[in-house]
């Protein structure tokens, strides 16, 4: 298990390099994480949906995603309430109070008024996965010394101390106060969860690795604990992150000489790894804003997939942003909807029964002639298209229903699809950008990715103990 001091330490991105290193070491590897929260989140080969995070980390694994590598999905509807999603279907919402509190077990009652032992959900979930895979790549959530939580925690130390798992502690040391939060975290937990810790990966350091080689010895030696690693920082490495921490990272200003594409940035706004591969692209500078003025100056424009369709929209029409959008494509730039941007774009968004709140109609932004309507049911699906001639992948996670069948409706200089993923096909990249500037091939998008996963797992292997590593889990055997 990669156990964490903290929230965005880097436990993600560490499992999908172990996943990797796994796999190229012969094993067949797995990854979980028992409890996620997060709005980015992918469909499976069944159409269930699960933590975007584990899909990654399945793909550096070398296997399809399942449910099991993630069976219990929060996707937060506000700042208090969340969708539960289990084991790929949401089973209704939840307050956050109501999910945290303790109880005489983990049993919690979800809207729909059935009792649920979540613990059981999760362990099951494990179980069955330990059965066809070997290692499995557990993921803790957060700090592991929420002290306050420990009753009702699921992913953590209960967790491995259910799958009998070898807790490796990673601590970020760019942010400060490693040795605290490092030490802190061991000495809080029980002397049985103690135990559980076998070994310390620093992550993210800057700068003369040798400036900490005594700082290692000192943490070796406060804890009783060796480090295995201390890795880092890199920024020539590109993995997919699920995180809103991460969003607050993109890029957020125009530039010149490149293509501008506006991301519209929205309160509730998921998925955003849709536009990693247009990120990458050199010909393209995507930027994230919701600034009227770099809209307005924007070569494309996308409106991305949300949570909480109604409540953003009504937000672009009080930020000045829907006619922004507007005025922009009636001066010929290109519009691109996706999802929750998709349902936006049409004539109306409906919530008879208030699926997503108390907003129960606005219009749309009327660029596509279509009108949604909220329902309970939920569509997830991996779906292949056609665009340009071209076969194409990507997948479908979205509440509402809207009045066509086509799974993309392109009006004049305006595309609107429910499919993730619809901006990692060449044919799609290639028609947006053409006849504007810079002429380069576009990327092969897969064969990227799977660069990616091996330079990550180089990377780790550089600065990580594995062949200690290999032993702490011979001696676990």
């Amino acid at each position: 298990m990669l156990a964490g001091t903290g929230s965005d330490v880097g436990k993600s991105i560490l499992a999908a390099a172990f996943c990797r290193i796994f796999k190229q070491d012969g094993y067949n590897p797995a990854p979980f994480k028992a409890q996620n929260m997060a709005l980015n989140s992918y469909a499976t080969p069944e159409g269930l949906e699960i933590g975007r995070a584990q899909a990654v980390q399945a793909e550096a694994a070398g296997i399809p995603c399942h449910t099991d590598m993630n069976p219990l999905l929060l996707k937060p509807n506000s700042d208090h309430t969340s969708q539960v999603v289990l084991n790929g279907k949401p089973i209704g919402n939840k307050n956050a109070y109501d999910f945290w509190r303790k109880r005489d077990t983990t049993t919690r009652t979800t809207s729909c008024n059935e009792d649920i032992d979540f613990r059981k959900e999760v362990c099951d979930a494990f179980d069955r996965l330990a059965t066809k895979y070997n290692p499995i790549v557990l993921e803790g959530a957060g700090s592991i010394s929420e002290m306050n939580l420990r009753d009702t925690d699921l992913v953590n130390l209960p967790m491995a101390r259910h799958a009998d798992a070898d807790v490796i502690l990673v601590g970020d040391i760019d942010r400060g106060g490693v040795f605290a939060s490092v030490y802190g975290s061991i000495a809080l937990q029980t002397p049985e969860d103690r135990k559980l810790i076998k070994g310390i990966i620093i992550n993210k350091f800057r700068g003369d690795m040798r400036l900490f080689d005594e700082g290692r010895k000192m943490l070796e030696d406060i804890c009783g604990i060796p480090v295995l690693g201390v890795v880092p920082y890199f920024k020539d490495i590109y993995i997919e992150e699920e995180d809103s921490v991460s969003l607050e990272k993109k890029q957020r200003e125009l530039a010149e000489g490149k293509v501008n594409v506006a991301v519209v940035l929205l309160r509730h706004i998921s998925n955003f790894t849709d536009f990693d591969t247009l990120e990458r692209d050199s010909r393209v500078n995507l930027f994230y804003t919701n600034n009227v003025a770099d809209i307005s100056r924007a070569d494309i424009i996308i409106l991305p997939g949300t949570k909480s369709t109604l409540d953003d929209l009504l937000e672009l029409r009080r930020n000045g942003c829907a006619q922004a959008i507007q005025r922009a494509h009636r001066e010929g730039r290109m519009v691109v909807g996706i999802c929750g941007g998709y349902q936006m774009l049409g004539q109306t968004v409906s919530d008879p029964e208030g699926i997503e709140g108390t907003i129960a109609s606005l219009p749309g932004l009327g660029l596509l002639p279509i009108h949604t309507t909220m329902t309970p049911e939920k569509t997830t699906r991996q779906v292949t298209f056609q665009f340009e001639g071209q076969a194409c992948q990507g997948y479908e996670i979205h509440q509402g229903v809207s009045d066509t069948s086509e799974a993309i409706l392109q009006k004049d200089h305006c595309i609107g699809t429910y499919i993730h993923g619809f901006l990692d096909n060449a044919a799609v990249i290639d028609y947006l950008l053409k006849d504007k500037r810079h002429d380069v091939p576009t990327m092969d998008y897969m064969a990227f990715k799977q660069q990616q996963y091996d330079k990550l797992a180089d990377h780790v292997r550089q600065h990580v103990d594995i062949d200690k590593l290999y032993q702490i889990l011979s001696n676990n055997d």
